[in-house]
């Protein structure tokens, strides 16, 4: 029964013993060492860092057992030591278990015994490591669990979901199908003052034209034909909470001139109903279209674009932040081993510099499901670059932006760097900048760089 990745080592003066558990444990671990005293086996657990000691407690040489112990201890606590001796006494024992040995037996061994430890140790190590992995993970994750992102992109991010988290005003979040704007409207939700209240996401969309607005405001019984009972809409289903509104830039034209009312007036109509009903809503708009072009354009109300566009959150498309591309995977990874079970899997270097040099059209939700598909279909515990799919592994053709997005880009950069620059200061960057502290209000506010 060999333990994927795990190595032993035997520690023993008497050759025969230590040749015998070598044998006996053979099958047990993927590589297997052998000491004859305390000090060569500090040597090789130093150079080999095996997850599991097994040691005889009283040797000749320099070091005993239990100082052997001691320092393996210190110095790799997640080590799984199991401590062997013929001179068995009770304070022995109790002063290895002090020191951190995992268990005590006694000679002669029962291998078969022996067998079973050694693989309820591999097990307890497992459990140790993986508590230390998940640990590690929520402390980088910290307020945003369900995000990751190291960038300096999607920390500006975070930090702008911390500004507006408890403002209670509307937001605006724009971006890429599949950057996650459905994500930061619940972090947004879950730091603010409305956490443990209502959080509904609805998706605009996906809707016909003629459901939104009996879905957005509801509607009273014979409202229409069809209408066989009084149904609440999404407004009233948030009360007290939050309504995420997404693709909000594919409203029916009507609908717009009831939803700009309702946040106005702070209370709905149903369909088909005469009272008004007072709401007490926090609106989280969001759309992968250009509501300041499409306003402009008179395919969006201006005055609804002004009312819903109060904080502009712009989460970057993730070809912007191939930085974050390698913890996105493995946090993708570990959830679909999570779903579908099955071994841990690892990205072979090779293949994660091409899923690093992939240019993303469906962000990530697009990575997210290729680390399911390859949890389900890869059976090696590691992932190479040609178990990617065709389309990953032919080499792209350089990756082409608009004129439009490099100037964006170039601008954002240029003031991020003029106000480190003037620490923060907004006047001395306009003028580093050449321009007026208008303009550099306008672009920070566009960019989302406040």
């Amino acid at each position: 029964m060999t333990q994927h990745g795990f190595r032993i080592l035997i520690v023993d003066d008497e050759p025969n013993i230590r040749a015998g558990l070598a044998k006996g444990l053979a099958g047990e671990a993927d590589d297997l060492a052998t000491a004859q005293d305390a000090e060569e086996a500090w040597t090789l657990f130093q150079q080999q860092h095996q997850q599991v000691v097994i040691t005889d407690l009283k040797m000749s040489g320099r070091l005993s057992g239990l100082e052997l112990l001691r320092q393996i201890k210190e110095s790799r606590p997640e080590t799984v030591v199991l401590v062997i001796t013929a001179h068995g006494t009770i304070e022995t024992a109790v002063e290895a278990m002090r020191l951190g040995a995992h268990d005590f037996v006694a000679k002669p061994v029962d291998l078969n015994m022996l067998r079973l430890q050694v693989r309820k140790a591999f097990a307890h190590y497992r459990l140790v490591e993986e508590n230390r992995r998940l640990r590690a993970r929520l402390d980088a994750m910290g307020e945003f669990p369900d995000m990751v992102g190291h960038s300096a992109a999607m920390q500006h991010v975070f930090d702008r979901i911390r500004q507006v988290a408890n403002a209670d005003v509307t937001v605006l979040v724009q971006g890429e199908s599949g950057t996650g704007k459905e994500l930061v409207a619940r972090a947004i939700h879950n730091l603010s003052a409305r956490k443990g209240r209502p959080f509904i996401a609805a998706n605009v969309g996906a809707l016909p034209e003629t459901l939104v607005e009996s879905e957005l405001f509801g509607y009273e019984k014979g409202a229409y034909s069809g209408a066989t009972r009084q149904k609440p809409g999404w407004f009233e289903m948030a009360d007290g909470g939050t309504l995420f509104l997404d693709e909000i830039g594919e409203m029916p034209p009507k609908t717009q001139v009831d939803l700009l009312r309702l946040l106005e007036q702070r209370e709905l109509r149903r369909l088909g109903g005469e009272v008004s009903i007072p709401i007490d809503v926090r609106l989280i708009a969001a759309t992968n279209r250009d509501l300041d072009e499409l306003a402009a354009e008179n395919r969006f109300r201006q005055d609804l674009y002004y009312r819903i566009n109060v904080v502009p959150l712009r989460i970057p498309p993730l070809r912007q932040r191939r930085d974050d591309i390698p913890p996105l995977v493995e946090h993708c990874l570990q959830q679909a081993e999570q779903r579908y079970g099955g071994p841990s899997r690892r990205v072979a270097p090779a293949a994660m510099r091409v899923l690093c040099d992939h240019p993303w059209p469906g962000n990530v939700r697009q990575l997210r499901n290729l680390m399911e598909r390859l949890v389900v279909t890869v059976e090696s515990p590691t992932i190479h670059a040609e178990d990617l799919p065709q389309e990953f592994r032919t080499v792209p053709r350089s990756e082409v932006i608009t004129l439009e997005e490099a100037v964006e880009e170039a601008e954002k950069q240029a003031i991020l760097a003029a106000l480190a620059n003037c620490h923060q200061h907004r006047e001395r960057t306009a003028q580093l900048l050449g321009i007026s502290v208008r303009t550099l209000h306008y672009k920070m506010n566009r960019y989302s760089l406040q």
